[in-house]
């Protein structure tokens, strides 16, 4: 845990901002999708009208970063508020027959101290952080889950099953399965709309294999017509013009945004939902993407599994009508872990003191000069050789390879001049080089599961 944070709840008791009621929270996470594939990020290729209004009723965050580089890490990471330097899952480690390893059984999580504060949880799309029942799968965390267990199953959009609560649910491998998520988050939140409640919205968009319905790949078909007779091959599918369907994919995504925003007014609870929406980790060239085709990741270098920035900084936009002043742009430097703070302060509760995240609310409500705001940010990587990032202010330091050399060398970046990590100039700054070490040493604690230095 960072020392600002350590040093705020030793000085300061924790005192729940009050809200006229909880608000009900949902949370978007995209599986995939680079820094700039949102239009109101810079893409450019297609449009994201729905989540740019996201943005431009509320607030966007330019310093946002994942939990990780790959899925399962990032998403305990999201639901625990730690680091990967501490948290329990740090790669994507599949259990047979179906499943990836999973978190302890005691393991606090955002939906379990929601729930303890009144709130209905429901999750809906990908998990990927405990077998069908093991010590943590879904529905040991949330009232409600739809949709699929393992990542790997993930792969198919037209899959064989999915998963009720603790049910399997047979398909005829036809039905197209984010949108049965998306409409049984939808359903969700119509049954709930007294509220309070968390929808947690893990969506599989945009991850390879690039599969979208015709009615959503036909425009851009045409309008990327090189493509046309490639064939982008992933898990056992082949897609013809994938890069036409990772457009499809984005925009049918858009178009479920703009569903739920309908809803929430149709509903009359609009003015009571924070909705925010972001993505696990930097874009994929799998499956025929090709994400410098798109300008995935904007300036930014690398791509899914690494921790220079494409990999792990991620788009956040919020919106809260009534609360959120519109057309916000803000510069906090701030990460996934940060959200179970946020929405313990939300609901009015405190946060476990063994956390690393800080809570967003100050910000998010305009009061930046409440923030509390981290020391140092920290990344680890177990697989592809191994890796550790941090960042601390406009510093950022990378080494790698680290299962070949324990004692690589720490890369730096100066992220205010040099945000596409193109310069290295750790010999230009070696007391920076020796800070942004030391955070490495200090914030990580080695794991049995997931060793970052030493063997299984």
């Amino acid at each position: 845990m960072n020392r600002t944070a350590l040093l705020f709840l030793a000085v300061v008791a924790f005192a729940p901002r009050a809200f006229a009621e909880q608000p009900n929270i949902i949370y978007i996470l995209l599986d995939d999708a680079g820094y700039g594939d949102l239009s109101c990020y810079g893409q450019k290729k297609f449009k994201t009208p729905n989540i740019d209004r996201l943005a431009s009723e509320g607030i966007r965050f330019t310093d946002h970063y994942s939990g990780s580089t790959v899925c399962a890490p990032t998403r305990c990471s999201l639901m625990t508020g730690l680091h990967t330097g501490h948290c329990f899952v740090r790669g994507n480690r599949e259990v047979k027959p179906e499943g990836q390893s999973p978190m302890p059984a005691d393991i606090v999580t955002i939906p379990r101290l929601l729930h303890k504060a009144g709130y209905t949880t429901g999750m809906f799309g990908k998990w990927g952080l405990g077998a069908p029942g093991s010590t943590s799968d879904p529905v040991q965390h949330f009232d409600s889950f739809f949709g699929y267990n393992c990542q790997r199953e993930a792969h198919n959009f037209y899959p064989d099953h999915l998963w009720k609560n603790d049910q399997r649910v047979e398909l005829d491998g036809k039905t197209y399965s984010h949108d049965l998520i998306v409409q049984n988050a939808l359903d969700f939140v119509r049954a709930n709309k007294k509220g309070p409640f968390f929808c947690y919205m893990s969506v599989t968009i945009p991850h390879a294999a690039m599969q979208v319905p015709e009615d959503s790949m036909a425009e851009f078909r045409k309008k990327f017509s090189q493509f046309e007779g490639t064939i982008g091959k992933y898990a056992g599918t082949d897609v013809n013009n994938p890069v036409a369907g990772f457009a499809g994919m984005m925009t049918r995504l858009d178009h479920q945004v703009g569903q739920l925003l309908s809803l929430l007014r149709e509903l009359d609870i609009d003015d009571n939902t924070l909705v925010m929406l972001s993505s696990d980790n930097g874009p994929h060239k799998e499956g025929g993407h090709q994400p410098d085709f798109f300008d995935s990741n904007g300036p930014l270098r690398g791509y899914k599994r690494d921790l220079y920035e494409g990999g792990i900084r991620a788009p956040l936009v919020a919106r809260w009508p009534e609360k959120l002043e519109p057309r916000r742009v803000s510069g906090l430097i701030s990460a996934h872990w940060d959200m179970l703070p946020t929405f313990c302060e939300l609901a009015g509760i405190a946060p476990p003191k063994s956390i690393d995240g800080i809570s967003m609310v100050p910000t998010l409500l305009g009061n930046t000069v409440e923030q509390q705001k981290h020391e140092a940010l920290y990344w680890e990587f177990t697989e592809r050789g191994r890796s550790q990032a941090a960042r601390v202010g406009k510093w950022k330091g990378v080494r790698v390879d680290l299962k070949k050399d324990p004692n690589a060398p720490v890369e730096l970046y100066d992220l205010s001049l040099d945000l596409g990590e193109q310069h290295n100039i750790a010999s230009d700054h070696p007391e920076v080089v020796a800070q942004l070490r030391a955070v490495m040493n200090r914030e990580h604690v080695e794991s049995e599961s997931f060793p970052l230095f030493g063997d299984l």
